[in-house]
């Protein structure tokens, strides 16, 4: 299968218009023309005749190659990955842009369609390379180096042999992969169709979970409100994805032998399940350090006795609520990136000249942001809904770091280019540090490093604790449905069993915000995604610490990571900075640096 680009969001979202300027729109003809481009029709027929001719030429017959024969075997299966990647690129991004737009879902349905009927053929692939032995695979390597360069690959790909089904069962689970599928486009169309009135006024999504941000009190009220009444009366819905999308995983989980639902996810990042358990342990301990201290500073500002959930991303009553337009963004993210390493800037500058973002917000839009990668031999596109909010300052430079990343890593080629999610996080959140570096070296006053201080803390708690507690709320929700059927109210009892917790006593939770799990896309489209954030945000912290220590040669060592894209293990990535992430004195290093930043807010309390 395929994988589309999702959206990705919190709810820190924006949504409502403001004199932002020019803001750019999405040039997808770098991949097609049209639905009825000639090279689409081309590369569709080709993909067909490559994918039958490389199962006649290779089903079967893998044990059998020479090490030039294998190599051009795996080329060929590069190549087969690059065409489908764009034509499905080319799909999803059109789809994204107007998901309510129902020729546009059939076109990228029935193209799905396609290609899963393709690529079926080729499921042996994957399989016969889990059959060799080990000395033999390395008996190739030895004879060819341009072989030996997908050893990653295949280490990746044989990490899955102890859960292997047989061959029929593999083809028929990829088969059926597209009815999965469809489960998520009801979840993407059912969000992206949702109604809410505030006020008397209409808004999507994106513009009532904006009101989360809204100066005014009451705003931010009737907005959680709105929220809560909306997932409620569509709660069934939600609840019905949920049940069906675990139970699918629970059940493949199940004749594979996965011991626990996590277990593929981390497989797939090439994590091992203790580090992960070690990060998940040490987020959850530091949550009375990190946001129970900080709510209660933030309770102390907003000069109430309890907060409410409407109060979590409230502005502080001293920030400045003023609109930074497209060309400011533009501005402070580029000189950020430049001040670090100008190759770093000219790799970015692309995507705001060249039609590689996708920036305001639209009817139909798909919530959040993204930065899709598309095929090596293109170039990533970059979705935001961009409403001038100081945070989405910080979500474009977010993006653009994942962009810069894709560009860098594109020069592995298709098999090794792809990061794992723990790591594919580390360049969006390094560029958001160097932007709120710059901004807060810029800061006029005492009174506006405050708030940027508490800004960052707020975003790196949502990043952090907010993902584990998402974690969490997964975890508990998997090993539930393994029982049984879920009921709505069964879902939202596990949500908020993470939510206080994770909070702190400062909060008080309104009546219907047990709902609030429904709208997070992660949790249809990759399970235990979330935990990359918080691996992503860690990582970053210790590696900044590296960097502002003056670490010789730091600029190079952080472009030569980004480079290496998925060919190298995250202990080869980190061990240049004197980095070890199964360390777990390793996540304490970047936890300590909120805390110190909360700190700093303390001590100007003084």
């Amino acid at each position: 299968m395929f994988q589309l680009p999702f959206p990705v969001r919190d709810a820190n979202a924006t949504g409502s218009a403001a004199p932002l300027g020019n803001l750019p729109e999405w040039d997808l003809s770098d991949l097609y023309t049209g639905e009825d481009a000639m090279e689409l029709k081309r590369d569709l027929d080709w993909l067909e005749q490559a994918c039958a001719s490389f199962a006649t030429d290779y089903d079967g017959n893998l044990a059998g190659l020479d090490a030039p024969g294998f190599l051009d075997c795996v080329l060929r299966n590069e190549k087969i990955n690059q065409v489908a990647g764009r034509i499905m690129s080319f799909a999803g991004l059109r789809y994204y842009q107007q998901t309510t737009d129902a020729g546009r879902a059939k076109f990228m349905a029935d193209l799905q369609e396609k290609i899963t009927n393709f690529t079926t053929p080729l499921v042996f692939f994957t399989l016969e390379i889990n059959r060799l032995a080990d000395d033999h695979l390395d008996g190739l390597y030895a004879q060819n180096g341009d072989l030996a360069r997908y050893k990653p690959v295949f280490d990746r790909i044989r990490a899955m042999k102890p859960y292997q089904l047989s061959d029929e069962l593999e083809k028929f689970l990829h088969d059926l992969g597209v009815v999965g599928d469809a489960w998520e486009r009801l979840f993407d169309e059912t969000i992206a169709g949702l109604e809410f009135e505030v006020d008397g006024e209409p808004l999507n999504i994106e513009g009532t979970l904006n009101l989360l941000t809204d100066p005014d009190r009451a705003k931010r009220e009737a907005g959680a409100r709105e929220l809560a009444d909306v997932f409620g009366d569509n709660i069934k819905t939600f609840a019905r994805v949920h049940n069906t999308q675990a139970k699918e995983k629970e059940i493949v989980d199940r004749w594979r032998g996965m011991e626990t639902a996590q277990l593929g996810r981390h497989l797939s990042n090439q994590v091992e399940p203790e580090v992960v358990e070690a990060l998940r342990n040490a987020v959850v301990k530091a949550y009375p350090k990190l946001s129970h201290r900080y709510y209660e500073l933030k309770r102390k500002w907003l000069g109430l006795d309890k907060m409410q959930v409407w109060d979590r991303n409230a502005p502080l009553p001293m920030e400045d609520t003023r609109v930074v337009n497209w060309a400011d963004a533009e501005k402070t993210v580029m000189d950020a990136y430049t001040a670090f390493d100008p190759r770093m800037g000219e790799i970015a500058a692309p995507f705001f000249s060249k039609g590689w973002i996708d920036a305001g917000v639209k009817p139909g839009k798909a919530p959040g942001a993204f930065a899709h990668p598309t095929v090596t031999n293109v170039h990533p596109y970059v979705m935001l809904n961009y409403l001038g909010k100081p945070r989405d300052v910080m979500t474009l430079a977010h993006e653009l770091g994942h962009g810069v990343h894709q560009v860098l890593a594109a020069e592995q080629g298709e098999m090794l280019s792809s990061t794992p999610l723990t790591l594919a996080e580390t360049a969006s959140v390094f560029g958001e540090m160097l932007t709120f570096r710059k901004m807060l070296d810029g800061a006029k006053d005492k009174a506006q490093r405050k708030v940027m201080l508490a800004g960052k803390v707020e975003d790196m708690i949502n990043t952090v604790v907010r993902q584990i507690a998402f974690y969490d709320f997964e975890c508990k929700l998997h090993a539930a449905r393994r029982s049984g059927e879920l009921t709505p109210e069964d879902i939202n009892d596990l949500w908020m069993s993470v939510q206080a917790e994770s909070l702190g006593p400062a909060f008080e939770f309104m009546d219907g915000y047990e709902t609030f799990w429904a709208y997070i896309p992660h949790f249809v489209h990759s399970p235990f995604y979330v935990y990359a954030y918080a691996f992503g945000d860690g990582l970053v912290n210790a590696l900044y610490a590296v960097y502002a220590e003056g670490d010789d040669g730091f600029e190079e060592k952080y472009f030569d990571m980004l480079k290496a894209g998925g060919s190298k293990h995250h202990k080869e990535l980190l061990a240049p900075f004197g980095l070890d992430a199964s360390d777990p004195a390793f996540w304490d290093k970047g936890l300590s640096m909120i805390s110190g930043f909360i700190d700093e807010l303390e001590a100007m309390e003084d």
